[in-house]
């Protein structure tokens, strides 16, 4: 929360609405582990179709 902007701008804009300190945690917390759960959904190749040699 101290160095990577995007951070810092959603920090700034929660505290703005009123939220604390440990709420924007919280919501950092769980935008995070979305962000991981989706990686870790996601195929780690794409499906290739077979190749046939005559």
């Amino acid at each position: 929360m101290r160095a990577h902007q995007p951070t810092l701008d959603y920090v700034r804009r929660r505290t703005a609405e009123g939220k604390s300190k440990l709420e924007i945690i919280r919501c950092l917390k769980r935008y995070v582990a979305r962000e991981i759960f989706g990686y870790l959904c996601r195929p780690a190749h794409p499906p290739q179709a077979p190749t046939t040699t005559p």
